[in-house]
This record gives C-alpha cells, structure tokens and sequence, in this order.
C-alpha cells in the first residue's frame, strides 16, 4: 500500500517531468496543477512543503543556467575548499568528516558476500521509497525502488552468498537519520562497502562535494590525482551502491546538463532541486 508521503513525492516528480518537458511554454501553477490532478492551491501547499520553496523558485534551481554557475563558481576551488565555504555548522557541512567507509576484504568480494550477515529493511525517503542494508561494520546498500520483492532481489544480487534477515539496527538507522537533515548521528554512521580501490577513491571524493553544489567526472578525476580518468569516474558513479548518502546526484556533465541517474533522471533532478532549495534557506 502506497504510504502519503510516496504519493506526494510521485506527484512532485510528475510536476518535475511535466515542467522539464514543457520548459519552453513557462506553464503557470494552474497549468501544472491541474496536469498532477490537484487543485492550484493544493499542489502549491504540497510543493512548498515537499521542497520548502515554490514551484517557481524551484524550477530555477533545476534549470541549466543554475548548474552552470555552481559549476562556474567552484573552478577555483577544490571540491574539500569550496566545502568549508558553504559553512561547516549547516547541514552542507562536509560528509566524510563524519562518514567512515570501510572496504570489504577480498574475500568479501570475490565470494559474493559470503559468511556476511546482512539486515535489511524497507523505508520512505522524501524521493520514494528505499531499502537499506547492512553488516555489523556498517551500511552496505540503499536504493531507491518502490516494488520491495525486486528491492530485495537486486540486494540478493549484489551479495549473492550472504545471510540475510529482515531486521532493523542502529547502522541503518543513524543514515536514514539524513532525510530528515537530522545531522546529529554523522558521527556514527560507518559505510561497508563493496568496491574496488579505484571506486572506493571516486565514492570518498563524491562525499567531499556539499550539499547545495555540483561537480563534474573531470572535477572528480583531478581530486583523485588521475585527471585523464573521467571515463572511469564515471563508470565508478554509476555503480554507487549507497543512494543519497554518497551523492552521486550532484555529477553533472560539464555542459550543465544533468545526464543519467541509476535511479532515474527524474529523481536526480528532484533531489538537485531540494537540496538547492535547502541550502538557499540556510543562507
């Protein structure tokens, strides 16, 4: 059963896709409204609550002239310099100064996970539903997916030979704790990860971008000292396994143009557009 908070978020990213699809007519409030089914003041009350910002100033923070000037803005910065400007008391405060990852032995990964006890449990995000799991050393996997049966398939997937219940701990927890930009529990949140050196390098760098910013595979390649592997950063990004909590939903090719998302170009757009908006109101 479809919880509220998973139907007001659908609306908002039917909103989002009819708006980028219609960007050259500029539709009015009513317009969009009655597309998502909802009356004028209605789906302004649900966006501004959703987004903290009106459907107006969020389309300005999702445009491509937006994306442009954080990128234009930041190129003379490294990503760990333009951090501590954004300030480290708000909530786009640097991540990995709180998030501890750990790679999982070779063992681990060459055999599929196995002798790994594994929990995992379903939640709501403000951009749909999620599952997440975990070891005893920390987060293993979130994704977005609202069918749970192929949520705990693509999970099984990943850790083919591993031991896994349906139970809720601290671990996981602490990081849902980050949807509610409750920054409190930082401090404990602790990643397992399964990946190469290279790609645990790209997924550290990527907590290094704040909230509020983006950056492009070249930005990242440079961070890791291998400037002429973007090709590869991105192949990297493409395979985080942590959704939101490691962001890969702040790359963007260097055009300004979004680009591809493992969990939709949609969703990617709509999380671009919220943290925006909550940056912007820290300000």
């Amino acid at each position: 059963m479809e919880t509220q908070s998973n139907l007001n978020y659908n609306r908002i990213a039917s909103a989002i896709e009819y708006i980028q699809h219609h960007f050259k007519e500029q539709p009015n409030l009513d317009e969009v409204a009655e597309k998502i089914h909802l009356s004028p003041a209605h789906f302004q009350r649900l966006f501004t609550d959703w987004a903290g910002t009106s459907p107006k100033k969020f389309l300005q923070y999702i445009s491509l002239q937006y994306a442009k000037k954080l990128l234009d803005d930041n190129k003379e910065l490294t990503l760990f310099d333009a951090a501590y400007h954004t300030g480290l008391s708000s909530s786009s405060r640097l991540h990995d100064l709180f998030i501890n990852i750990e790679g999982m032995t070779p063992a681990e990964y060459k055999n599929g996970g196995q002798f790994l006890k594994i929990n995992y449990r379903y939640a709501d995000s403000p951009f749909g539903p999620i599952i997440i799991a975990s070891t005893v050393k920390g987060v293993c996997y979130i994704a977005f997916e609202s069918n749970e049966a192929k949520a705990f398939t693509d999970l099984q997937a990943k850790f083919p030979n591993a031991l896994f219940q349906q139970r809720d701990d601290d671990l996981q927890q602490n990081a849902l704790s980050i949807f509610q930009n409750d920054w409190s529990a930082l401090s404990q949140i602790k990643l397992h990860l399964k990946g190469t050196d290279f790609q645990l390098r790209v997924w550290e760098s990527l907590l290094k971008i704040p909230m509020g910013k983006l950056a492009t595979y070249g930005t990242i390649a440079e961070q890791i000292g291998n400037p002429k592997a973007a090709r590869a950063v991105g192949t990297a990004v493409g395979s985080n396994p942590i959704a939101f909590l490691i962001p890969c939903h702040r790359i963007i090719q260097s055009s300004g143009i979004t680009g591809g998302y493992m969990w939709g170009p949609t969703r990617k757009t709509a999380i671009i557009g919220w943290e925006s908006a909550k940056t912007q109101q820290e300000l």
